[in-house]
Protein backbone atom coordinates (compact mmCIF):
# COMPACT_ATOMS: atom_id res chain seq x y z
CA UNK A 1 0.00 0.00 0.00
CA UNK A 2 1.68 3.38 -0.93
CA UNK A 3 1.89 6.38 1.59
CA UNK A 4 -1.30 8.34 1.78
CA UNK A 5 -0.77 12.04 -0.62
CA UNK A 6 -1.25 14.83 1.41
CA UNK A 7 -4.90 14.95 2.28
CA UNK A 8 -6.72 17.90 4.56
CA UNK A 9 -6.42 16.19 8.05
CA UNK A 10 -10.28 16.92 9.31
CA UNK A 11 -12.61 14.84 10.37
CA UNK A 12 -14.09 13.47 7.35
CA UNK A 13 -17.19 12.63 5.28
CA UNK A 14 -16.32 10.18 2.21
CA UNK A 15 -18.34 10.46 -1.12
CA UNK A 16 -18.01 7.39 -2.92
CA UNK A 17 -18.39 8.52 -6.58
CA UNK A 18 -19.50 11.82 -7.92
CA UNK A 19 -22.66 11.26 -9.96
CA UNK A 20 -26.21 12.33 -9.20
CA UNK A 21 -26.00 11.76 -5.64
CA UNK A 22 -22.07 12.32 -4.82
CA UNK A 23 -22.56 15.86 -6.81
CA UNK A 24 -25.70 16.68 -4.72
CA UNK A 25 -24.94 15.77 -1.61
CA UNK A 26 -21.01 17.51 -1.99
CA UNK A 27 -23.10 20.33 -2.79
CA UNK A 28 -25.24 20.66 0.32
CA UNK A 29 -23.10 19.57 3.03
CA UNK A 30 -19.61 20.96 1.49
CA UNK A 31 -20.00 24.73 3.57
CA UNK A 32 -21.68 23.49 6.47
CA UNK A 33 -19.21 20.59 6.93
CA UNK A 34 -16.26 23.17 6.64
CA UNK A 35 -17.89 25.54 8.93
CA UNK A 36 -18.03 23.12 11.29
CA UNK A 37 -14.40 22.10 11.31
CA UNK A 38 -14.71 19.35 8.67
CA UNK A 39 -14.14 18.69 5.33
CA UNK A 40 -16.39 16.99 2.49
CA UNK A 41 -14.00 14.40 0.18
CA UNK A 42 -15.22 13.31 -3.11
CA UNK A 43 -13.58 10.27 -5.01
CA UNK A 44 -14.40 9.67 -8.31
CA UNK A 45 -12.40 8.85 -11.66
CA UNK A 46 -14.11 11.32 -13.39
CA UNK A 47 -13.66 15.04 -12.86
CA UNK A 48 -17.19 15.73 -13.75
CA UNK A 49 -21.13 14.05 -12.84
CA UNK A 50 -22.65 13.00 -16.11
CA UNK A 51 -26.17 13.92 -16.39
CA UNK A 52 -27.43 10.69 -17.89
CA UNK A 53 -30.80 11.54 -19.61
CA UNK A 54 -29.36 13.69 -21.90
CA UNK A 55 -26.98 10.88 -23.60
CA UNK A 56 -29.19 10.38 -26.43
CA UNK A 57 -29.78 13.77 -27.34
CA UNK A 58 -25.52 13.86 -27.49
CA UNK A 59 -25.33 11.31 -29.44
CA UNK A 60 -27.62 12.38 -31.87
CA UNK A 61 -26.29 15.99 -32.41
CA UNK A 62 -28.74 17.85 -30.20
CA UNK A 63 -26.41 19.02 -27.25
CA UNK A 64 -23.35 19.96 -26.89
CA UNK A 65 -21.09 16.80 -25.06
CA UNK A 66 -19.67 19.37 -22.38
CA UNK A 67 -23.26 21.30 -21.41
CA UNK A 68 -24.21 17.66 -20.26
CA UNK A 69 -21.72 17.09 -17.95
CA UNK A 70 -21.18 18.96 -14.54
CA UNK A 71 -17.67 19.96 -13.32
CA UNK A 72 -16.84 19.20 -9.78
CA UNK A 73 -14.24 21.62 -9.69
CA UNK A 74 -16.02 24.35 -10.70
CA UNK A 75 -19.01 23.90 -8.59
CA UNK A 76 -17.23 22.36 -5.55
CA UNK A 77 -15.15 24.84 -4.48
CA UNK A 78 -15.26 23.23 -0.45
CA UNK A 79 -14.81 20.57 -1.58
CA UNK A 80 -11.45 17.94 -1.23
CA UNK A 81 -11.67 16.17 -5.15
CA UNK A 82 -9.79 12.74 -5.57
CA UNK A 83 -9.66 11.37 -8.93
CA UNK A 84 -9.69 7.78 -8.53
CA UNK A 85 -11.73 4.81 -7.75
CA UNK A 86 -12.57 3.48 -4.31
CA UNK A 87 -11.75 -0.04 -4.60
CA UNK A 88 -12.65 -1.22 -1.01
CA UNK A 89 -14.04 -0.04 2.41
CA UNK A 90 -13.38 -1.64 5.66
CA UNK A 91 -15.96 0.53 7.65
CA UNK A 92 -15.16 -1.17 10.96
CA UNK A 93 -11.38 0.56 11.02
CA UNK A 94 -13.37 3.65 8.96
CA UNK A 95 -10.63 3.52 6.13
CA UNK A 96 -11.35 3.21 1.93
CA UNK A 97 -8.80 2.18 -0.47
CA UNK A 98 -8.43 4.34 -3.67
CA UNK A 99 -7.03 3.79 -7.01
CA UNK A 100 -5.74 6.83 -8.49
CA UNK A 101 -6.72 7.24 -11.70
CA UNK A 102 -3.50 7.73 -13.57
CA UNK A 103 -2.27 4.15 -12.45
CA UNK A 104 -0.58 5.13 -9.56
CA UNK A 105 -0.10 3.24 -6.36
CA UNK A 106 -3.42 2.43 -4.44
CA UNK A 107 -3.51 4.84 -0.95
CA UNK A 108 -5.59 4.59 2.20
CA UNK A 109 -8.03 6.98 2.89
CA UNK A 110 -9.72 7.54 6.64
CA UNK A 111 -13.11 8.95 7.19
CA UNK A 112 -15.84 9.86 10.17
CA UNK A 113 -19.15 9.73 7.34
CA UNK A 114 -18.94 7.64 4.52
CA UNK A 115 -21.35 8.23 1.39
CA UNK A 116 -21.52 5.20 -0.79
CA UNK A 117 -22.83 6.98 -4.01
CA UNK A 118 -20.89 4.78 -6.56
CA UNK A 119 -23.85 4.37 -9.22
CA UNK A 120 -24.69 1.60 -11.56
CA UNK A 121 -22.71 -0.08 -14.45
CA UNK A 122 -24.18 -1.40 -17.40
CA UNK A 123 -25.40 -5.03 -17.50
CA UNK A 124 -24.14 -7.84 -19.86
CA UNK A 125 -24.60 -11.45 -20.46
CA UNK A 126 -22.20 -13.67 -22.11
CA UNK A 127 -22.70 -13.27 -25.37
CA UNK A 128 -19.71 -14.11 -28.42
CA UNK A 129 -18.66 -10.76 -29.39
CA UNK A 130 -20.76 -8.55 -27.55
CA UNK A 131 -17.50 -7.41 -25.58
CA UNK A 132 -16.09 -6.42 -29.14
CA UNK A 133 -18.40 -5.48 -31.44
CA UNK A 134 -20.80 -3.49 -29.00
CA UNK A 135 -21.05 -0.13 -27.39
CA UNK A 136 -23.43 1.17 -24.64
CA UNK A 137 -24.55 4.56 -24.01
CA UNK A 138 -23.39 4.92 -20.05
CA UNK A 139 -21.10 7.67 -20.57
CA UNK A 140 -20.54 10.94 -21.99
CA UNK A 141 -17.61 9.17 -24.40
CA UNK A 142 -20.03 6.65 -25.33
CA UNK A 143 -22.47 9.30 -26.75
CA UNK A 144 -19.93 11.10 -28.58
CA UNK A 145 -18.69 8.18 -30.21
CA UNK A 146 -21.69 7.09 -31.11
CA UNK A 147 -22.72 10.31 -32.88
CA UNK A 148 -19.71 10.49 -34.46
CA UNK A 149 -19.89 6.50 -35.73
CA UNK A 150 -23.20 7.18 -37.41
CA UNK A 151 -22.18 10.14 -39.52
CA UNK A 152 -18.81 8.21 -40.23
CA UNK A 153 -20.85 5.02 -41.53
CA UNK A 154 -23.32 6.76 -43.78
CA UNK A 155 -19.82 9.21 -45.29
CA UNK A 156 -18.23 5.67 -46.06
CA UNK A 157 -20.95 4.18 -47.35
CA UNK A 158 -22.33 6.72 -49.86
CA UNK A 159 -18.47 5.85 -51.70
CA UNK A 160 -18.78 1.81 -51.41
CA UNK A 161 -19.81 -0.27 -54.40
CA UNK A 162 -20.15 -3.43 -52.68
CA UNK A 163 -23.55 -4.09 -52.09
CA UNK A 164 -23.19 -5.96 -48.81
CA UNK A 165 -20.42 -4.15 -47.19
CA UNK A 166 -22.81 -1.15 -48.12
CA UNK A 167 -26.03 -2.10 -46.30
CA UNK A 168 -23.39 -3.60 -43.49
CA UNK A 169 -22.50 0.05 -42.78
CA UNK A 170 -25.95 1.43 -42.63
CA UNK A 171 -27.16 -0.83 -40.68
CA UNK A 172 -27.81 0.12 -37.06
CA UNK A 173 -28.70 -2.19 -34.18
CA UNK A 174 -29.79 -0.98 -30.89
CA UNK A 175 -30.86 -3.54 -28.47
CA UNK A 176 -33.39 -2.93 -24.65
CA UNK A 177 -36.35 -1.01 -25.29
CA UNK A 178 -36.03 0.60 -22.11
CA UNK A 179 -36.07 4.56 -22.13
CA UNK A 180 -32.12 4.72 -22.76
CA UNK A 181 -33.12 2.26 -25.51
CA UNK A 182 -35.72 3.85 -27.39
CA UNK A 183 -34.35 7.31 -27.07
CA UNK A 184 -30.96 6.42 -28.26
CA UNK A 185 -32.44 4.85 -31.39
CA UNK A 186 -35.17 7.94 -32.18
CA UNK A 187 -31.97 10.49 -31.84
CA UNK A 188 -29.86 8.40 -34.15
CA UNK A 189 -32.63 7.89 -36.73
CA UNK A 190 -33.31 11.56 -36.64
CA UNK A 191 -29.38 12.32 -36.72
CA UNK A 192 -28.77 10.02 -39.76
CA UNK A 193 -31.91 11.53 -41.54
CA UNK A 194 -30.54 14.80 -41.39
CA UNK A 195 -27.23 13.42 -42.55
CA UNK A 196 -28.71 11.86 -45.50
CA UNK A 197 -29.96 15.10 -46.40
CA UNK A 198 -27.18 16.59 -47.10
CA UNK A 199 -25.28 13.37 -49.17
CA UNK A 200 -27.12 13.05 -52.25
CA UNK A 201 -24.78 9.75 -52.57
CA UNK A 202 -27.07 7.73 -50.20
CA UNK A 203 -31.23 7.63 -50.29
CA UNK A 204 -33.12 7.01 -46.80
CA UNK A 205 -34.74 3.56 -47.61
CA UNK A 206 -31.08 2.18 -47.34
CA UNK A 207 -30.44 3.23 -43.92
CA UNK A 208 -31.70 0.35 -41.86
CA UNK A 209 -32.60 0.63 -37.84
CA UNK A 210 -33.39 -2.31 -36.08
CA UNK A 211 -34.80 -2.17 -32.38
CA UNK A 212 -34.15 -5.92 -30.86
CA UNK A 213 -36.27 -5.98 -27.56
CA UNK A 214 -36.58 -9.36 -25.11
CA UNK A 215 -39.70 -8.36 -23.39
CA UNK A 216 -43.46 -8.74 -25.38
CA UNK A 217 -43.76 -4.76 -24.79
CA UNK A 218 -41.61 -1.96 -24.91
CA UNK A 219 -41.03 0.88 -21.86
CA UNK A 220 -42.60 -0.44 -18.93
CA UNK A 221 -42.37 2.70 -17.24
CA UNK A 222 -45.64 4.01 -19.65
CA UNK A 223 -48.77 2.49 -20.08
CA UNK A 224 -49.88 -0.56 -22.57
CA UNK A 225 -51.36 1.92 -24.64
CA UNK A 226 -48.29 4.19 -24.80
CA UNK A 227 -46.01 1.86 -25.19
CA UNK A 228 -48.29 0.48 -28.17
CA UNK A 229 -48.00 4.13 -29.55
CA UNK A 230 -44.53 4.27 -29.31
CA UNK A 231 -44.30 0.44 -31.58
CA UNK A 232 -46.08 2.31 -34.16
CA UNK A 233 -44.81 5.76 -34.34
CA UNK A 234 -41.52 3.84 -34.48
CA UNK A 235 -42.27 1.91 -37.48
CA UNK A 236 -43.88 4.77 -38.70
CA UNK A 237 -40.18 5.85 -38.89
CA UNK A 238 -38.70 2.77 -40.97
CA UNK A 239 -37.35 1.39 -37.43
CA UNK A 240 -37.85 -2.38 -37.32
CA UNK A 241 -38.77 -3.46 -34.18
CA UNK A 242 -38.42 -6.93 -32.92
CA UNK A 243 -40.02 -8.04 -29.51
CA UNK A 244 -39.69 -11.42 -27.83
CA UNK A 245 -36.23 -11.00 -29.44
CA UNK A 246 -33.02 -11.99 -28.15
CA UNK A 247 -29.29 -11.16 -29.61
CA UNK A 248 -27.50 -14.51 -29.46
CA UNK A 249 -24.19 -14.13 -30.90
CA UNK A 250 -22.28 -10.75 -31.90
CA UNK A 251 -19.37 -12.34 -33.72
CA UNK A 252 -19.34 -11.56 -37.16
CA UNK A 253 -23.10 -11.40 -38.58
CA UNK A 254 -25.61 -10.64 -35.68
CA UNK A 255 -27.93 -14.05 -34.82
CA UNK A 256 -31.16 -13.59 -33.54
CA UNK A 257 -33.61 -15.64 -31.43
CA UNK A 258 -37.01 -15.86 -30.81
CA UNK A 259 -37.41 -16.25 -27.25
CA UNK A 260 -40.92 -18.29 -27.08
CA UNK A 261 -39.44 -21.18 -28.76
CA UNK A 262 -35.89 -20.26 -28.79
CA UNK A 263 -35.68 -20.49 -32.91
CA UNK A 264 -33.56 -18.56 -34.75
CA UNK A 265 -34.88 -15.16 -36.12
CA UNK A 266 -32.98 -13.37 -38.23
CA UNK A 267 -29.08 -12.94 -39.12
CA UNK A 268 -27.68 -10.35 -40.49
CA UNK A 269 -24.54 -8.00 -40.53
CA UNK A 270 -24.19 -4.77 -38.75
CA UNK A 271 -21.20 -2.16 -38.44
CA UNK A 272 -22.92 -0.74 -34.87
CA UNK A 273 -24.22 -2.29 -32.53
CA UNK A 274 -25.80 -0.64 -29.48
CA UNK A 275 -26.49 -2.33 -26.01
CA UNK A 276 -29.00 -0.72 -23.24
CA UNK A 277 -30.11 -3.36 -21.89
CA UNK A 278 -30.31 -2.21 -18.08
CA UNK A 279 -27.84 -1.64 -15.72
CA UNK A 280 -26.65 -3.57 -12.29
CA UNK A 281 -25.38 -1.50 -9.25
CA UNK A 282 -21.50 -0.61 -9.44
CA UNK A 283 -19.52 -3.92 -7.89
CA UNK A 284 -17.10 -2.15 -6.37
CA UNK A 285 -19.83 -2.65 -3.43
CA UNK A 286 -18.72 -5.95 -2.92
CA UNK A 287 -15.02 -5.04 -1.73
CA UNK A 288 -16.58 -3.25 1.48
CA UNK A 289 -18.25 -4.74 4.69
CA UNK A 290 -21.87 -3.65 4.55
CA UNK A 291 -24.93 -5.74 3.92
CA UNK A 292 -26.35 -6.45 0.28
CA UNK A 293 -29.51 -7.51 -0.77
CA UNK A 294 -29.84 -10.24 -3.50
CA UNK A 295 -29.49 -7.87 -6.95
CA UNK A 296 -26.23 -6.55 -5.44
CA UNK A 297 -27.40 -3.37 -4.04
CA UNK A 298 -26.43 -1.78 -0.23
CA UNK A 299 -29.22 -2.23 2.03
CA UNK A 300 -30.61 0.71 3.55
CA UNK A 301 -33.52 2.34 5.42
CA UNK A 302 -35.80 4.73 4.69
CA UNK A 303 -33.89 7.72 6.19
CA UNK A 304 -30.93 6.35 3.70
CA UNK A 305 -28.35 4.94 6.36
CA UNK A 306 -26.67 1.54 5.75
CA UNK A 307 -28.83 -1.16 8.10
CA UNK A 308 -28.00 -4.89 7.95
CA UNK A 309 -29.69 -8.15 9.88
CA UNK A 310 -27.83 -6.84 13.08
CA UNK A 311 -29.30 -3.19 12.87
CA UNK A 312 -28.18 0.20 11.65
CA UNK A 313 -24.47 0.65 10.99
CA UNK A 314 -23.46 3.99 12.46
CA UNK A 315 -22.11 6.72 9.96
CA UNK A 316 -22.69 4.61 6.54
CA UNK A 317 -25.13 5.83 3.72
CA UNK A 318 -26.37 5.23 0.40
CA UNK A 319 -28.26 6.55 -1.80
CA UNK A 320 -28.98 6.41 -5.72
CA UNK A 321 -28.80 3.15 -8.10
CA UNK A 322 -26.14 0.85 -5.50
CA UNK A 323 -28.73 1.31 -2.31
CA UNK A 324 -32.27 -0.88 -1.98
CA UNK A 325 -33.99 2.00 -0.96
CA UNK A 326 -37.59 1.60 0.29
CA UNK A 327 -40.20 3.17 -1.69
CA UNK A 328 -42.58 4.31 0.69
CA UNK A 329 -44.79 5.86 -2.30
CA UNK A 330 -45.59 1.70 -3.25
CA UNK A 331 -45.40 2.49 -6.76
CA UNK A 332 -41.82 1.76 -7.37
CA UNK A 333 -39.81 -2.11 -8.56
CA UNK A 334 -41.69 -5.63 -7.36
CA UNK A 335 -39.73 -6.15 -4.31
CA UNK A 336 -40.29 -2.88 -3.01
CA UNK A 337 -37.45 -0.70 -4.05
CA UNK A 338 -37.21 2.60 -5.96
CA UNK A 339 -36.82 2.53 -8.98
CA UNK A 340 -32.99 3.38 -10.71
CA UNK A 341 -33.55 6.72 -12.29
CA UNK A 342 -32.44 10.39 -12.15
CA UNK A 343 -35.58 11.41 -10.44
CA UNK A 344 -35.33 9.22 -7.24
CA UNK A 345 -31.71 9.93 -7.14
CA UNK A 346 -31.20 13.73 -7.21
CA UNK A 347 -33.91 13.98 -4.95
CA UNK A 348 -32.34 10.81 -2.04
CA UNK A 349 -29.14 12.81 -2.64
CA UNK A 350 -31.09 15.78 -1.07
CA UNK A 351 -32.95 13.83 1.69
CA UNK A 352 -29.49 11.85 2.38
CA UNK A 353 -27.71 15.25 3.03
CA UNK A 354 -29.78 16.59 5.42
CA UNK A 355 -30.29 13.35 7.87
CA UNK A 356 -26.39 13.40 8.16
CA UNK A 357 -26.21 16.54 8.98
CA UNK A 358 -28.86 16.27 11.31
CA UNK A 359 -27.47 13.12 13.02
CA UNK A 360 -24.26 15.13 13.66
CA UNK A 361 -26.60 17.14 16.16
CA UNK A 362 -28.93 14.43 17.21
CA UNK A 363 -31.89 16.14 15.75
CA UNK A 364 -35.00 13.96 14.22
CA UNK A 365 -33.97 12.40 10.83
CA UNK A 366 -36.97 12.29 7.89
CA UNK A 367 -37.71 9.15 5.97
CA UNK A 368 -36.86 9.62 1.45
CA UNK A 369 -40.48 9.62 0.57
CA UNK A 370 -40.95 10.77 -3.24
CA UNK A 371 -44.26 9.72 -5.65
CA UNK A 372 -43.26 9.09 -9.00
CA UNK A 373 -44.21 12.45 -11.29
CA UNK A 374 -44.06 10.28 -14.27
CA UNK A 375 -41.80 9.64 -17.25
CA UNK A 376 -40.62 12.05 -20.39
CA UNK A 377 -39.21 10.57 -23.34
CA UNK A 378 -38.11 12.56 -26.20
CA UNK A 379 -37.62 10.81 -29.97
CA UNK A 380 -35.86 13.86 -31.41
CA UNK A 381 -37.25 17.11 -32.54
CA UNK A 382 -40.84 17.78 -31.84
CA UNK A 383 -41.59 13.87 -30.82
CA UNK A 384 -41.97 12.15 -27.49
CA UNK A 385 -44.04 10.50 -25.04
CA UNK A 386 -45.00 11.44 -21.31
CA UNK A 387 -46.53 9.94 -18.26
CA UNK A 388 -46.91 12.98 -15.76
CA UNK A 389 -48.23 11.87 -12.67
CA UNK A 390 -49.53 15.64 -11.35
CA UNK A 391 -53.35 16.13 -10.29
CA UNK A 392 -54.12 12.48 -11.97
CA UNK A 393 -52.19 10.87 -14.68
CA UNK A 394 -51.92 12.43 -17.92
CA UNK A 395 -50.84 10.84 -20.75
CA UNK A 396 -49.15 12.67 -23.75
CA UNK A 397 -47.49 12.25 -27.20
CA UNK A 398 -45.99 13.77 -29.68
CA UNK A 399 -44.50 17.82 -29.93
CA UNK A 400 -46.61 17.81 -25.98
CA UNK A 401 -44.55 15.22 -25.06
CA UNK A 402 -41.39 16.78 -26.41
CA UNK A 403 -41.80 19.56 -24.59
CA UNK A 404 -42.47 18.09 -21.62
CA UNK A 405 -39.41 16.27 -21.74
CA UNK A 406 -37.56 19.03 -22.61
CA UNK A 407 -39.05 21.40 -20.16
CA UNK A 408 -38.40 18.45 -16.70
CA UNK A 409 -34.82 17.86 -18.20
CA UNK A 410 -33.89 21.46 -18.43
CA UNK A 411 -35.17 22.60 -15.27
CA UNK A 412 -33.54 19.29 -13.60
CA UNK A 413 -29.74 19.19 -15.04
CA UNK A 414 -27.67 20.68 -11.76
CA UNK A 415 -26.40 24.28 -11.62
CA UNK A 416 -27.64 27.05 -13.49
CA UNK A 417 -24.98 27.45 -15.92
CA UNK A 418 -25.51 24.16 -17.41
CA UNK A 419 -29.51 25.12 -17.57
CA UNK A 420 -28.59 28.16 -19.68
CA UNK A 421 -26.33 26.32 -22.23
CA UNK A 422 -28.15 23.61 -22.49
CA UNK A 423 -31.29 25.45 -23.37
CA UNK A 424 -29.37 27.85 -25.72
CA UNK A 425 -28.06 24.61 -27.62
CA UNK A 426 -32.07 23.67 -28.01
CA UNK A 427 -32.60 27.55 -29.51
CA UNK A 428 -29.51 27.24 -31.75
CA UNK A 429 -30.78 23.72 -32.75
CA UNK A 430 -34.15 25.17 -33.79
CA UNK A 431 -33.47 28.08 -35.50
CA UNK A 432 -29.86 26.73 -37.36
CA UNK A 433 -31.01 22.84 -37.24
CA UNK A 434 -28.96 20.09 -36.43
CA UNK A 435 -25.00 19.77 -36.73
CA UNK A 436 -24.03 17.27 -38.80
CA UNK A 437 -20.56 18.15 -39.03
CA UNK A 438 -18.38 15.15 -38.37
CA UNK A 439 -15.49 14.99 -35.77
CA UNK A 440 -12.35 12.44 -36.72
CA UNK A 441 -9.57 10.31 -35.14
CA UNK A 442 -10.98 11.54 -31.70
CA UNK A 443 -9.43 8.12 -30.11
CA UNK A 444 -6.33 9.55 -32.61
CA UNK A 445 -5.26 13.15 -31.62
CA UNK A 446 -2.01 12.97 -32.08
CA UNK A 447 -2.09 11.07 -35.71
CA UNK A 448 -2.26 14.64 -37.41
CA UNK A 449 0.91 15.42 -35.72
CA UNK A 450 2.84 12.38 -35.83
CA UNK A 451 2.34 12.22 -39.54
CA UNK A 452 3.80 15.50 -39.93
CA UNK A 453 7.54 15.14 -37.68
CA UNK A 454 7.90 11.78 -39.04
CA UNK A 455 10.65 12.44 -41.59
CA UNK A 456 8.99 11.75 -45.33
CA UNK A 457 11.59 8.25 -45.96
CA UNK A 458 14.08 9.00 -48.55
CA UNK A 459 13.49 7.98 -51.93
CA UNK A 460 15.41 5.02 -52.92
CA UNK A 461 18.75 5.88 -55.15
CA UNK A 462 18.37 5.03 -59.12
CA UNK A 463 19.78 1.80 -59.91
CA UNK A 464 23.23 3.01 -62.37
CA UNK A 465 22.67 2.23 -65.97
CA UNK A 466 23.82 -1.25 -66.87
CA UNK A 467 27.31 -0.85 -68.56
CA UNK A 468 27.45 -1.67 -72.08
CA UNK A 469 29.22 -4.26 -74.24
CA UNK A 470 32.63 -3.07 -75.43
CA UNK A 471 32.71 -2.92 -79.12
CA UNK A 472 34.21 -6.08 -80.70
CA UNK A 473 37.99 -4.82 -81.76
CA UNK A 474 39.08 -6.26 -85.52
CA UNK A 475 41.74 -8.63 -85.56
CA UNK A 476 45.19 -6.61 -86.39
CA UNK A 477 46.23 -8.06 -89.61
CA UNK A 478 49.70 -7.73 -91.48
CA UNK A 479 47.98 -5.00 -93.76
CA UNK A 480 47.23 -2.81 -90.89
CA UNK A 481 50.58 -2.48 -89.43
Amino acid sequence: MATTPELIDRPRVLVVGGGYVGLYVALKLQKKIANAGGIVTVVDPLPYMTYQPFLPEVAGGNIEARHAVISHRQHLKQTELIQGRVTSIDHQNRTAVVAPADGGEPFEIPYFDVVVAAGAITRTFPIKGLADEGIGLKTIEEAVALRNKVLERIELASTMTNAAERAKALTFVVVGGGFAGIECITEMEDLARAAVKNNSRVRQEEVRFVLVEAMGRIMPEVTAAQAEWVVEHLRSRGIEVLLNTSLDNAEGSLKLINLPDKTPAQEFEADTLVWTAGVQANPMIRSTDFPLEPRGRVRVLPDLRIAGDEGIIDNAWAAGDIAAVPDLTGSGLPDGTCVPNAQHALRQAKRLAKNLWASRWDKPMADYKHKNLGAVAGFGEWKGVANINILGRIGLKGGLAWLAHRGYHGLAIPTGERKVRVIFNWLLGMTMGRDTTQLLDLDNPRGAFVAAATPAPKPAAAPAPAAEPAEAKAPVTADAK
